[in-house]
């Protein structure tokens, strides 16, 4: 059983984002985003240009990249936080167990070709919730518990695949 993030879309431009201490015998440095010299104590280096700590934003959410991450993603000359990124450029695809939407920034659980909404991950017979590491069975694409697993292999014979 995995857990994992939402599924990206085409590859991204992915950029790192690193903060730098300002040394104080330096010149200033220009901030690519207000053009004014950063004369605070740190500021960040991100697309192979300086940037203030507030001026570093995503240009949806208006978060400061510097504090939600190492990472920033651009396209169509936008600068972008990950969940803003999935949501305007994401994949996203359908839940095996309930077939709504599943947004590409959510996380997901997966068994074999299939990808649930972490609610729906539970055993379709009894509606059991399963933990990360807990076993479970998939028997024609229904994910069981081991509780019904076992009682189904007593009543049909029945022997689902063991993830």
């Amino acid at each position: 059983m995995l857990m994992e993030g939402g599924r990206a879309a085409a590859a991204p431009n992915v950029s790192s984002i690193q903060m730098l201490s300002v040394q104080p015998d330096t010149k200033p440095k220009g901030c690519a985003g207000c053009n004014r010299k950063i004369k605070d104590r740190y500021l960040l280096k991100a697309l192979d240009k300086y940037w203030h700590e507030d001026c570093l934003k995503c240009a949806c959410c208006d978060c400061r990249l510097g504090e939600v991450g190492s990472t920033l993603y651009t396209k169509a000359n936008l600068i972008l936080c990950r969940r803003d990124y999935l949501r305007l450029f994401g994949v996203t695809g359908n839940c095996a167990a309930c077939s709504k939407l599943i947004p590409a920034f959510e996380m997901v659980m997966r068994a074999k070709d299939n990808v649930y909404h972490l609610d729906c991950f539970a055993c379709q017979l009894c509606n059991q919730r399963f933990c990360v590491g807990d076993k479970f069975f998939l028997k024609n694409n229904m994910i069981l518990c081991q509780t019904d697993y076992e009682e189904g292999l007593m009543k049909e014979g029945y022997a689902p695949q063991v993830r």
